[in-house]
């Protein structure tokens, strides 16, 4: 179980063979890596998993490796476009997760890859990004220069980018963070840090292409992949307002929304979680959730309404079809520009 999704296992990874599973899609959400908030957005599982499986075949028709093997209908698995309502469940292959031992906030990674060998999650996030807004949090961790950019420092405006900046942060630390290269190239075992790299830009490629024929900019995303028979793979989701952030006519259509509402309206909560963030870091304690004073308060039920209109039209304008009941995108933004 993740925070927004289920996990099932049918068939169990082995060192030398891939498994088969599903991910069954939540209408749950999670903001600041809370994990399962107060409230459900009703279809957002099915938004996402819609998604997903369409972004996940228009890799495969790219020729980009991926671990999806379908959607999931009355108990078969087909494509998306063989179904007849929008799906929750996702059929995928699955590979090796070891434990990730640790003592405070150091990890075992040596161990992670001794239990792992050739087929497994590597344990990263691979982060692409094609413009940098105000409130990046690249602009206080790097520099223009850093990324071959021509400021001598971050300018008051969003900065479109000619090339993708790929970053990689941890995907199993209780509080992930950003690595430098050679790091990440530790960490990510036998896969090829460079191939990992190319996978994503790749796969931003797709997403970018498919989002400016919808209207849509595609400003940042991330991936996770998969390391079996020496061969890199795109795994868990592609291209869904979850793990993407994109904009129509200069709004936000991504769970930034909801990031950013949160931050407006329980800004007692949202000082808490960082403070106890940093009250972890600072203690060499993994689990900083134990140290938090608050919890999030529900949504109202209006918002609510405009996060599944956000999610719903988004997904009908990404994929070009009315899949769900649901306002053109135009009004559903509309709607989020007054929360």
């Amino acid at each position: 179980m993740t925070s927004v999704k289920e996990f099932r296992i049918d068939d169990t990874a082995t060192p030398t063979a891939l498994g088969r599973g599903a991910f069954v899609f939540t209408d749950d959400y999670s903001v600041f890596d809370w994990g399962k908030m107060p409230d459900t957005i009703p279809d957002k599982g099915a938004s996402l998993c819609t998604m997903g499986a369409y972004n996940f075949e228009l890799l495969e028709a790219a020729g980009v490796p991926t671990h999806y093997r379908g959607v999931v209908e009355d108990g078969s698995v087909c494509s998306l476009g063989e179904t007849e309502r929008p799906p929750t469940e996702m059929a995928i292959d699955l590979t090796q997760v070891p434990d990730l031992p640790h003592e405070g906030r150091t990890y075992d990674y040596d161990t992670y890859h001794a239990n792992a060998g050739d087929n497994y999650l590597v344990p990263l996030e691979i982060i692409f990004r094609n413009r940098v807004p105000v409130g990046s949090s690249l602009r206080r961790r790097t520099d223009p220069a850093d990324h071959g950019l021509a400021f001598d420092e971050w300018p008051e405006e969003v900065v479109d980018l000619e090339e993708p900046i790929v970053e990689f942060s941890t995907k199993y630390e209780k509080g992930d963070r950003y690595l430098e290269r050679e790091e990440a190239d530790a960490i990510a075992g036998v896969a090829g840090i460079e191939e990992l790299e190319s996978v994503a830009r790749a796969v931003n490629r797709v997403v970018t292409e498919q989002a400016e024929s919808a209207g849509l900019v595609h400003e940042d995303g991330k991936i996770e992949c998969l390391y079996y028979d020496g061969e890199i793979r795109v795994a868990d989701v592609v291209g869904t307002f979850d793990e993407n952030r994109f904009s129509y006519e200069g709004t936000q259509l991504s769970k930034e929304v909801i990031r950013q509402y949160h931050k407006r309206t329980q800004p007692d909560w949202v000082d808490a979680v960082s403070t106890a963030k940093s009250q972890a870091k600072a203690e060499d304690i993994a689990d900083w959730k134990s140290l938090c004073e608050r919890d999030p308060e529900p949504l109202e039920n209006e918002v609510i309404d405009v996060a599944r209109g956000m999610y719903c039209a988004g997904t009908n304008a990404y994929i070009g079809e009315e899949v769900f009941d649901a306002p053109p995108l135009s009004s559903a933004i509309g709607a989020v520009q007054r929360l």
